[in-house]
């Protein structure tokens, strides 16, 4: 946690609002574009951030699941936190409400297929955030939750080069599946072995609205990522956490696919297990 002595008497004022804004004791972090704490604007849009004490590693930029948004995400200190321990900064964008709803979410498709082109948003976002707080933007991991981490599955599909890494958790590919991906990849996938919301096989939402096969999803990163063999390289169990990783890939790219035991959730550590896997040479 960053010490409150680099803040002076403001800086600790201005965490102790946020404390009182998210109704945490000892609240995620300090707050990046204001005192108040205000969020980051850009172009209209919104994101929210926190830094590490220190200068920062690298950066992950974490989105929301369908009706949360960024200020939920930097709640979660149990997420959060690691991630500022281990000197990477937390940038969590907002999604745009739904059309007839004010519930947030995410457009996995750009105009004209889509309402609004996200993935391009997103990489402005992390532009921004290099730009403004010095952040290295050659060390940036898109993650996401639920529908946030299929939106960067489709990120990653659609514009590779635009992280160094992609760690959807719970959310993958929706039906009809990309029908090709832009390049090599370097992803990793955590999904719950009991998930009831977006289970490993899908599921039908309504017509035309349809889950995918989080395993059909792997297979197309195999493709994308030009792995020679189907079955992965090597399996490992670390505790309850089953570990599939293909390493018979395009240079550069790295694939490996964690399943725990729990539902539809950020399981407890995987902030730890991500930044593990992303400074692995």
């Amino acid at each position: 946690m960053a010490a409150r002595g680099r803040w002076g008497r403001r800086g600790v004022i201005a965490r102790l609002a946020l404390v009182a804004l998210l109704g945490l004791a000892g609240g995620p972090a300090r707050a990046a574009c204001g005192a108040d704490p205000a969020p980051c604007v850009l172009d209209g849009r919104t994101y929210h951030a926190g830094l590490p004490a220190g200068p920062a590693k690298g950066a992950v930029v974490f989105l929301h699941g369908y009706g949360g948004s960024g200020r939920q995400a930097m709640a979660n200190t149990g997420m959060v936190q690691p991630l500022l321990d281990r000197g990477y900064a937390l940038i969590a964008p907002d999604g745009l409400p739904r059309a007839g709803s004010d519930r947030r979410s995410w457009a996995f498709l750009a105009p004209p297929d889509g309402p609004h082109d996200d993935a391009a948003f997103l990489r402005a976002v992390a532009d921004d955030a290099a730009a403004r707080f010095g952040l290295p933007r050659g060390r940036m991991v898109l993650a996401g939750f639920s529908v946030g981490g299929s939106m960067v599955a489709y990120a990653a599909c659609r514009d590779p080069a635009g992280f160094a890494a992609f760690a959807p958790v719970a959310g993958n590919f929706w039906r009809p599946y990309p029908a090709g991906c832009g390049g090599p990849v370097r992803l990793l996938h955590v999904h719950g072995w009991t998930d009831g919301t977006v289970p490993l096989e899908g599921r039908r939402l309504r017509a035309g609205i349809e889950q995918g096969d989080v395993f059909a999803a792997m297979e197309i990163w195999r493709a994308t990522n030009l792995c020679t063999r189907n079955n992965p390289d090597s399996t490992s169990a670390e505790g309850p956490l089953l570990h599939r990783v293909w390493r018979s890939c395009s240079p550069g790219s790295a694939l490996q696919f964690v399943l725990h035991p729990g539902g539809h959730m950020v399981p407890p550590g995987w902030a730890t297990l991500m930044l593990d896997w992303f400074e692995a040479p």
